[in-house]
């Protein structure tokens, strides 16, 4: 009996044993009473639990500083940062990438700091990670929303599996000026197309669920007005007025923060008279108050203490307490919040709830990123292996790419190229270079991974192709350089190109900027072609005019001669990884382009700033025949070289019967129709683009702003419609106090191919 009642008590204790060890289970998977607390109240019971000293820390973000895998930092900065590191002083980190360093700097953080609050690892993941799609600008010439979010996506799935969580992407300034050299950085000159793009790249990167390790929190930069910098000089003064900043330049950032973006970063520049990151309009009272934005705001590298060079703060001190009480919540390596903060309290200079409200900002997204649960999730050797690079990947890449192609001209339809049977003479420097086609903002990318175009026509077997690079665009050293050296000088290659150049059936050349001459601080005086490349262009003209132009570049360039006398030209940007097999499936008629522009072309950098968008004058045009009394130049036409939108195909497509109905007293939509109609001989895309004009408002209004567009894809003889409505989201406009206003009155709307199309219709409201 006793050992019958043992046996039934062994049995009893492993079942008890088993079912609390299952509702332990149960529980901490997240049915526990903190788990099942929303990440609102965990926030705040962390944030209870924090010594002023750990809530700056959480503030702090630093750069990468010392191999990770490696012994402790000894002396300087490193070990600082190291200090503090393992105290909880430190929020984020950049600049550090690859499973094996980010494990062992979230190590630190997590294992040996009081708190183990686990670190947000931030990097440019601007255009891709270590596969790389096209530069923005050129993703931006598709005008396929679907690609732009999916390119994001890859770039989101490559970087997460190197174990960063945040990236500093979408960049969502407008700006018409192609002399600044970020322009390769954005979306171009519209505001509405800018806005739809910033919310597809916001969508890429975050997916519908942050948590998960494939996804990273996004940041729209740089809040505001960064594009409008004077003169395109890179980190210049702004000064622009209300109407230009709230139509103009604020519309793509509410877009990105309606789209759920996680943090802002702030600019370099000055508004109005005040440095963007000590800008208490911009980021108080507009971001965090009138748009009732919850995520948190970066300062951009340094610029806190920038403020002292501009003029506004009088030492770090000053610039840290200006800048936190603007609301910018985390300094990026500038090292003054944790620096000064804690003084500033205690001397009553700065708000501890400013303290309090900024790292509940910071925690809530580390908390939404899933890092509370598993610091480490993005810390997968095996998965860093299986995803870098992968087919998936790539594949996303290359689609993009070919996307992104605008054919500018095509006299005698000289392209697609014939398959075989042809000769081809191949001239330029970039039509080997594997490095330039990655373009600026690609820093975990291995230079020489790109494919060039010599190796993506090398694919077509049927014609022989002799390459000859005429010139160096380029001398010296060119990986990761702050300044290029560009070959102005040395043509010895010329009669070498001229000669392979002669006798062949077509010419290609490929000409441009280097990857490197577009980017952060890479601003130009200058819009043509760099170096000798004009000169070379117009010697091989001169022995064989059947030329077609590639353009490889970072910006809109002046190519007027181009124009005139080449008789195909391809705006080819900067594509990454696939660029050359992207560029030989367009020249072979593999697939034909349907990109259109995203910026103005100018004919001369004298008319920079050019926009389709701009407002009228009270001279708009000639008075008179003899008058010179209206708003023009003496020694150059107003019009562009290429208008916004323009772009041509291998198709040809017909416009008829545009229609407008107005329904607007009945259910305030105003319906728009239009036939489209491909009357070439091969399947094609068009993006059928709608503009509206509102003839006049108690603020003026551009001759045309986009409000609408849907790309088409129809087979050889198909006509589909194209359908639109325009409500008062759409007709309406922000007065110069930031109200959305709606006013009645007359309207012209425009649905064309191009911003110049002059298929309208009017009507009134």
């Amino acid at each position: 009996m006793k050992k019958l009642i043992t046996v039934k008590l062994i049995f009893l204790y492993i079942f008890l044993t088993g079912f609390i060890f299952s509702c332990t289970k149960l529980f901490s998977n997240g049915n526990n009473a903190d788990d099942l607390k929303s990440i609102d109240q965990k926030v705040e019971i962390l944030l209870s639990k924090m010594t002023l000293e750990e809530k700056i820390g959480q503030m702090n973000q630093y750069n990468g500083f010392w191999d990770f895998t490696g012994p402790a930092p000894k002396g300087g900065h490193a070990e600082k940062k190291y200090e503090d590191l393992k105290n909880g002083l430190v929020g984020s980190m950049l600049n550090v990438r690859g499973v094996k360093d980010v494990t062992a700097v979230q190590k630190v953080a997590v294992e040996e700091s009081r708190l183990g609050i686990p670190l947000i690892i931030g990097f440019d993941v601007i255009h891709g990670y270590k596969t790389i799609s096209p530069i923005p600008i050129a993703e931006a010439a598709s005008w396929d929303l679907e690609a732009i979010k999916k390119s994001a996506e890859m770039a989101a799935l490559e970087s997460s599996a190197a174990g960063i969580n945040w990236t500093f992407a979408p960049m969502v300034d407008i700006s018409r000026d192609a002399r600044w050299g970020r322009v390769m950085e954005g979306a171009g000159e519209d505001p509405y197309l800018g806005s739809k793009i910033a919310e597809a790249r916001v969508n890429g990167f975050q997916g519908n669920d942050l948590s998960l390790n494939s996804t990273i929190a996004a940041c729209a930069k740089h809040f505001a007005a960064y594009g409008f910098a004077e003169g395109g000089r890179d980190y210049n003064t702004v000064d622009i007025g209300t109407s230009t900043l709230y139509n103009m330049v604020f519309p793509p950032f509410i877009a990105a923060k309606n789209a759920g973006v996680k943090t802002f970063m702030n600019s370099f520049n000055e508004l109005n008279g005040v440095p963007a990151t000590g800008n208490k309009y911009l980021q108080r009272d507009i971001l965090k108050e009138k748009w009732a934005y919850d995520g948190f705001i970066v300062s951009d590298w340094g610029s806190i203490t920038e403020m002292i060079s501009h003029g506004h703060a009088k030492d770090g001190q000053h610039a840290a307490e200006l800048a936190l009480n603007a609301g910018s919540d985390m300094d990026m390596e500038s090292y003054l919040y944790v620096k000064h903060l804690e003084d500033l309290v205690d001397d009553k200079k700065v708000d501890l709830n400013f303290i309090d409200d900024a790292t509940r900002r910071i925690l809530k997204v580390k908390y939404e990123l899933g890092l509370f649960d598993d610091p480490y999730k993005y810390c997968d050797l095996e998965r860093e292996k299986e995803i870098t690079g992968s087919k998936e990947i790539n594949d996303a890449a290359f689609d993009i790419a070919k996307k992104s192609i605008v054919l500018l001209k095509n006299k005698n339809n000289l392209l697609p190229l014939k398959k075989e049977g042809q000769k081809i003479a191949l001239i330029g420097a970039l039509a080997t270079d594997k490095t330039s086609p990655l373009g600026s903002w690609r820093i975990a990318a291995d230079d020489h991974t790109a494919v060039s175009v010599l190796e993506g026509l090398s694919q077509y077997t049927g014609n022989t192709i002799t390459y000859s690079k005429g010139a160096d665009l380029t001398y010296g050293k060119t990986e990761f350089v702050t300044e290029l050296n560009i070959n102005t000088t040395d043509k010895s290659e010329f009669t070498k190109a001229k000669e392979v150049a002669r006798n062949v059936d077509v010419v290609i050349m490929v000409l441009g900027e280097h990857g490197f001459q577009s980017g952060e601080g890479r601003s130009r005086t200058s819009l043509d072609l760099p170096g000798v490349q004009q000169e070379l262009l117009e010697e091989i003209f001169s022995v064989n005019p059947n030329i077609v132009l590639v353009l490889n570049n970072g910006r809109p360039l002046t190519i007027n001669w181009a124009d005139e006398n080449i008789p195909a030209i391809v705006e080819a940007w900067q594509l990454g990884t696939q660029s050359g097999h992207a560029i030989a499936q367009v020249l072979y008629g593999d697939y034909n382009p349907s990109g259109k522009l995203p910026m103005t072309f100018p004919r001369d950098v004298g008319q920079v700033p050019l926009y389709y968008n701009y407002k009228n004058t009270g001279r708009p045009n000639l008075p008179g025949p003899d008058s010179v009394f209206w708003s023009h130049y003496n020694d150059e036409v107003n019009t562009p070289l290429y208008p916004f939108g323009y772009g041509l195909s291998y198709s040809i497509f017909k416009y008829s019967n545009l229609s407008v109905t107005n329904n607007f007293e009945r259910n305030s939509k105003i319906e728009i129709s239009i036939a489209v109609k491909n009357i070439g001989d091969v399947e094609g895309k068009e993006v059928v683009q709608l503009y509206i004009r509102d003839k006049y408002a108690s603020i003026t209004r551009p001759v045309k702003e986009l409000r609408g567009f849907e790309l088409l894809n129809l087979k050889a003889g198909e006509t589909k419609v194209a359908k639109f409505e325009l409500t008062e989201k759409e007709l309406g406009f922000y007065d110069n106090q930031g109200k959305w206003i709606f006013e009645r009155g007359e309207f012209e709307v425009f649905v064309g191919g191009n911003s110049q199309t002059q298929n309208k219709k009017s009507f009134k409201i």
